[in-house]
Parts: structure tokens; sequence; C-alpha cells
């Protein structure tokens, strides 16, 4: 198909906490609701990660409560379950080859994804080319190692993300380096939230597209979709 698009999402490759013994790593919802959201849309995802190979997966997001039909469906899914065993390494992507990126949560962003050059040099490179950069809960963590390079990327940006009031809720605050909400003010962002912690919240500022939680992933995924199409429209006008 050749105008299919191509959704590069990037997942973390941490799994350890701070002064615990409990790990973390990909919230599997957060991977699994935007990746058929764009599967169901016709597109056609990459997984990548820091460190190449297999993420490791948040094990809470893998217990009854939080397991969402998405991921039964990736369960039953031998094509993205291979794909996820051998994610590439994000030094081997270049943004040229896909038409938006997404990043999706677990709390394994806050040490990697916040830091990695690559994850710096592929946000520039999506934002240059005027693609979409979708990122969930704590992926826009990421959106940290862009701004050590370009400080005054954050200012004055309408987004949102896990809040530190729902950090506190799921008793993790103690284990982390810093609370993403207030790391992303103090480097100027116009963070906002949803009234009752964990309901749906998507913000849209032009090409940058984030949810605050795991229920928010897929309406974050739908609203990169919207505007890839709307991308799409304005090119058949020309």
């Amino acid at each position: 198909m050749e105008n299919q698009r191509h959704i590069l999402m990037i997942l973390t490759s941490h799994d350890k906490m701070e002064d615990t013994d409990n790990k973390t790593g990909v919230w599997l919802g957060e991977m699994t609701d935007p990746y058929y959201k764009f599967i169901d849309a016709g597109y056609q995802v990459l997984f990548a990660s820091p460190l190449g190979g297999e993420p490791p997966i948040d094990p809470m997001s893998k217990l009854t409560e939080h397991v969402t039909a998405s991921n039964r469906r990736f369960i039953d899914d031998s094509i993205a379950q291979s794909q996820f065993k051998d994610t590439l390494s994000l030094d081997n992507i270049l943004s040229s080859a896909f038409d938006a990126v997404f990043i999706p949560g677990g709390h394994g962003p806050l040490w990697d994804l916040s830091r990695h050059p690559d994850v710096s040099r592929l946000l520039q490179d999506f934002i240059k080319e005027g693609k979409p950069v979708g990122a969930v809960c704590h992926g826009p963590a990421a959106l940290l190692a862009l701004a050590k390079d370009h400080p005054d990327y954050l200012v004055g940006k309408k987004l949102t993300a896990f809040t530190n009031v729902e950090e506190k809720l799921v008793f993790r605050n103690d284990h982390i380096p810093y609370q993403l909400e207030t790391k992303l003010q103090e480097l100027g962002a116009d963070f906002s939230s949803a009234l009752i912690p964990f309901a749906v919240h998507v913000v849209q500022d032009g090409n940058l597209v984030t949810g605050q939680n795991p229920l928010s992933a897929g309406p974050t995924a739908s609203k990169i979709i919207e505007l890839l199409e709307g991308l799409n429209e304005q090119n058949l006008e020309l």
C-alpha cells in the first residue's frame, strides 16, 4: 500500500524503581491501546527502544484490573508479539521513515527516555519535519531529553502527563527520581489535567498531542490519527 502511514513507537528499556524491589517498564495498555488504534486505521507500527530487543513490561499492568481488550488481543497476536520481542535500537532509526511518533508510558521513561540523546535527536527531527508527536502518561518524560538541547521548547507548551496526585495514589511517589508534572512545569510547560484523577484527558498543541494517564492512551492515538488524516487531506488539496 503506497500511501500507508508508518508510526514509530518508542518504548522504555528501563525496569528498575528506586528504593524498592518493585519493577517497572512499559505500561502494557498504553502501548496496546494506541497500537491497535493505528493498526485498525491501516497504519504500520514499528517498535524501537534505547537498548533494542525485548522491553520490560510493568508487572502491575498485567494485573486483572488493568487488562484491556487490546492487551488480550496483543497476547494472541503473534506478529505484534514478535515485533515487541525484537524492537530496533533507537540509534538505527531515522524520522524520515515515519509519519508520526508515539511514546507510551510506564515509569521507565522517567529514567531512560528523559535523557537519551537519540530521543532528543528523533523528536527534534519529527518537529522540524512538521510530523505529529504523541506521548501518554510518563511518555512525555521524553520531552525532557528534547528540552536539554532546546530549553525554550516547553515554554508555554500546552500539555499533560501523569500527575503528582496520580503518582501518590499509585504509591510510587517515593520510588521515582522526580515528579513529571513538577518537572514539566519547572521547564515552563502550560500543564493541565482532568478534574478527577485517572479520568481521560488529552491535550493538543499544534502537532504535539499528550495524554494524562492509561485511559488517555487510546484517545491520544485517535487524535494523532486525526492529525495525520488532516495532513493527508491537505496533501490532496495541493
